[in-house]
């Protein structure tokens, strides 16, 4: 009898053990799964936080794109221009083929464009580019779609061939407008919400960074201060909005940098600090206010101009063709001086020359510092109205 319960304690106890050691085995890796590292003594972590994305979602526009897409218009412009009269016209070889048409040639032609608009007054006036509302000295007709296909017609208070805006006038009230933003407060990689009609698919929202700021000599434009932004700008965006995350407008939307026509991730805006600088002007004159010291024609400096010119740094612009009857002429500044500042601010391209001078006020003087001859000296330049010349793009 005793050794039956010595041999069914031995079985009990070899059992018992079994179910320990095997215990031990299958608790070992889930132990070690759950603490990787040596912070075994801190809380453990929430399954939902645990699977969170390392990187922050973008900002939610949704809000931003319910309050501002309805202040965005389509518009349809048609340009009516009379063509040129052939030469040919009194051939007689001419006539045998065409017979005697005289309005074959000469008779009128329309061209149409579309894009896009922002509202900027409930009372109905509507910023756009120069180049959507059409060519300078044709005779234009403007429509602007407000809402649910409400279409108006427009009339053209002014347009901006430098800086590429125009500002039309709808006979409309209580329209929906988007606030002005001070695009002067923006940041590279800040997010931004474009909206427009690409391809006259209205009020189409797309949302990107602003890649870079100041951006020029891209040769769009003569004066040139581009927001550049990746997000979406096709054909048919041009004059739309660019809206920050607080729903403010801080630009208008004007080319994009394509190889294909489309979206390639480079587009350029113009800031809405100098939109609302054109568009008062507009509005009190009918065109804009610059200043300028006459016709002067300047190249970006280089080593090889510096070392001709006898330079001691490739620093600042050569001028290099000028008119006789200029301000600046009369000031002494002649073809050869290189342009070192304007008014304590160090020049360092033509486009940074041509805004300081445009900007600058009627009436004043310019202090302009040049090198000539390898020596330093300041002239005092007056600052003339700008003569306005219309500007037919081809």
């Amino acid at each position: 009898m005793m050794k039956r319960l010595s041999m069914l304690s031995l079985l009990v106890a070899g059992v018992v053990v079994g179910i320990v050691l095997s215990g031990r085995a299958t608790d070992q890796p889930s132990l070690m799964a759950r603490v990787p590292t040596a912070a075994a003594t801190a809380e453990p972590v929430p399954a939902q936080a645990a699977s969170a994305p390392l990187t922050a979602p973008g900002p939610d526009f949704t809000r931003v794109a319910e309050k501002t897409v309805r202040a965005v218009t389509n518009i349809s412009s048609v340009q009516v221009q009379r063509r040129q009269a052939t030469p040919f016209s009194n051939d007689p070889f001419f006539q045998y083929f065409f017979g005697d048409q005289d309005n074959l040639f000469g008779r009128s032609r329309a061209q149409q464009s579309l894009g896009s608009g922002v509202v900027i007054s409930a009372d109905g006036y509507v910023v756009t580019n120069n180049h959507v509302i059409g060519e300078d000295g044709a005779q234009t007709e403007v429509t602007v779609t407000v809402g649910e296909y409400r279409d108006l017609k427009a009339k053209v208070i002014g347009v901006d061939s430098w800086t590429d805006i125009g500002l039309l006038k709808i006979d409309a009230t209580s329209l929906p407008v988007i606030p002005w933003g001070d695009s002067s407060k923006l940041k590279i990689a800040e997010w931004v919400m474009a909206v427009g009609n690409p391809f006259s698919l209205n009020q189409t929202v797309t949302v990107g960074v602003v890649s870079a700021l100041g951006r020029a000599n891209v040769g769009i434009t003569q004066y040139e201060d581009f927001i550049q932004t990746d997000a979406a700008i096709n054909p048919g965006n041009s004059g739309g909005a660019l809206i920050n995350s607080r729903g403010e407008l801080v630009g208008i939307n004007t080319a994009i940098f394509s190889q294909s026509g489309g979206y390639q991730g480079i587009g350029f805006a113009v800031p809405s600090n100098l939109v609302r600088r054109i568009v008062d002007d507009l509005q009190k004159f009918g065109r804009v206010r610059r200043g300028s010291i006459g016709y002067v024609e300047v190249l970006p400096m280089n080593a090889r101009l510096a070392e001709e010119l006898r330079a001691p740094k490739a620093d600042g612009i050569v001028v290099n063709q000028m008119s006789r009857d200029s301000a600046a002429y009369r000031a002494g500044l002649e073809p050869g001086d290189i342009i070192v500042a304007v008014n304590g601010t160090a020049i360092t391209d033509p486009s940074q020359f041509v805004r300081l001078i445009a900007d600058a006020t009627i009436g004043s003087s310019a202090r302009i510092d040049v090198l000539r001859d390898g020596k330093r000296s300041t002239l005092r330049i007056p600052i003339e109205a700008q003569q306005e010349r219309r500007v037919r793009r081809r």
